[in-house]
């Protein structure tokens, strides 16, 4: 039986906390590594303004926000493509609904597959009212854009 869009929906919401919590968890590790002082040192010295600017501060800190969203997108890449190619063949917040993620026949999806639909999702995302996501709730299959792309499927367990 397909997996429809709200069973999904739940699924990616529970993801998303495991995931932020994992992400917020080496943020603060990171914090704690640089201490809090010179990063409220840094941020007075932006709020000066144009008076006393601090020419390293803003590309340093545009680099840890990159550093940031690399880490954070290869986090969810690895976790997100891991744990549906693996024997489980779901994440987390899917093995809690008993949603699995197969390819057109059923069968269990490769890594590299996995990491074709996690990057589809990019694709999906762009499509305005979040409309690649919502027709999971309406096509036959129960599939979403991302889906599609890669030919898989969301299946609840029998």
């Amino acid at each position: 039986m397909y997996a429809g869009f709200w069973l999904r929906f739940v699924a990616y919401v529970i993801d998303g906390l495991i995931v932020s919590a994992a992400v917020g968890i080496v943020a603060a590790i990171s914090i704690g590594f640089l201490g809090t002082e010179g990063i409220r040192e840094a941020i007075a010295q932006m709020g000066q303004g144009m008076n006393q600017p601090n020419p390293v501060f803003p590309w340093g800190f545009f680099a840890a926000i990159f550093v940031l969203v690399i880490v954070s997108l290869v986090a969810q890449w690895l976790y997100f493509a891991g744990m549906e190619s693996s024997q489980s063949q779901g994440t987390l917040g899917k093995m809690a609904l008993g949603l699995v993620v197969t390819d057109m026949n059923g069968q269990p999806i490769s890594f590299a597959r996995a990491s074709g639909r996690f990057f589809s999702k990019l694709i999906t995302g762009l499509v305005p009212f979040a409309i690649g996501y919502i027709m999971a709730g309406f096509t036959e299959r129960k599939q979403a854009l991302h889906d599609m792309i890669a030919s898989c499927l969301v299946l609840r367990k029998t």
